[in-house]
């Protein structure tokens, strides 16, 4: 299985998510990753979704159909082209005032840093590409991760 991302810039109207989900769904795709928010003019949405396709020739179909829906204005397929993707995250580690230069030594490898600590538990924010965020989610292993959220994968051509 294949994992593709694919962007698509729709107007901001009630139930283009919706519709457009369903075209996945409807063919048994689950879509892993999704993050949507508001472009320079607030009429047009960005999103950005990642699919794990078996089958490339449903994916272009289901493509061309999200072409077709009248509320989408581009659809962009990352997979094969040239661009740059970051992911953002949010942990909640473990954390004492002798871990502190541990902890801030992790992020002279990752794009990150403790944004709030308090009594044994510190929370820090990284951004960084896959691989960068799953060697980052490994060093923080060695903490204690208590929480973790992240974002869905935004991507931009090149």
């Amino acid at each position: 299985m294949m994992r593709h991302t694919i962007s698509v810039l729709v107007e901001n109207k009630f139930g283009v998510l919706a519709r457009i989900a369903g075209l996945f769904s409807a063919r048994g795709y689950n879509i892993a990753s999704l993050a949507v928010s508001q472009t320079l003019d607030p009429s047009i949405s960005y999103m950005t979704m990642v699919v794990e396709v078996k089958d490339e020739d449903v994916l272009e179909q289901i493509k061309k159909q999200l072409n077709k829906l009248i509320d989408v204005i581009t659809v962009t397929d990352f997979t094969k082209r040239e661009h740059i993707d970051r992911e953002l995250v949010l942990a909640k580690v473990n954390y004492s005032s002798k871990d502190k230069d541990r902890l801030e030594a992790v992020f002279d490898k990752f794009v990150g840093k403790i944004i709030h600590h308090k009594e044994n538990t510190a929370i820090i924010e990284a951004v960084g590409d896959a691989q960068q965020i799953k060697l980052l989610l490994e060093e923080l292993s060695k903490f204690g991760i208590k929480e973790l959220v992240r974002t869905g994968k935004l991507a931009i051509s090149n």
